[in-house]
């Protein structure tokens, strides 16, 4: 089993089975949010290729900045790639984390209001941002950024929040 996928978070491990919990979205940063981690590493590149114009006595220099910024963008890159925003019929929960794992959760009785924010460069690439609203007063679960197609998830959930019966439609059994 290689590294990446032994840091892939399990998300059927949260499930609540027994309870009728089922998967209907697992949401993965767009790939717009990788764009600082690659110009990071292209920095890194240029340090790399500056090293044979420096006096030999300070080559180390930008080689240890080369590798300290492309260490940068590869640890950003790893956060990205684990980080996963997940819509169930009960609840809404995200995992993040490279070593320490986070998990935050809301259950659909909680949601109050959802935001979807797109800004021009979102609406230009296909991504959003949601901002979730609770019932509680200090939530773990506030900001999600770089959704792919934000306005097709945003009906999802309120699709599960419809089917809940949470805002006042019929409940629907499967």
């Amino acid at each position: 089993m290689s590294l990446l996928a032994r840091l892939e978070p399990d998300i059927g491990r949260h499930l609540l089975r027994d309870e009728g919990e089922d998967v209907v979205d697992v949401i993965t940063k767009h790939w717009a949010a990788y764009t600082r981690p690659l110009v990071e590493a292209a920095v890194a590149l240029v340090l790399l290729a500056t090293i044979p114009f420096v006096d030999l006595d300070l080559a180390w220099v930008p080689l240890v900045l080369c590798l300290a910024v492309l260490a940068h963008a590869v640890w950003r890159s790893l956060q990205l790639k684990v980080d996963r925003f997940v819509v169930t019929n009960m609840r809404v929960f995200r995992i993040h984390g490279v070593l320490n794992r986070q998990m935050a959760t809301v259950p659909l009785i909680r949601i109050l209001d959802i935001t979807v924010e797109k800004p021009l460069t979102g609406r230009l690439l296909g991504y959003g941002h949601f901002v979730f609203e609770s019932a509680a007063q200090e939530q773990g679960l506030r900001e999600i950024r770089f959704v792919a197609r934000p306005d097709v998830r945003d009906l999802e959930i309120q699709r599960m929040l419809q089917r809940s019966g949470i805002r006042g439609g019929p409940r629907v059994n499967r």
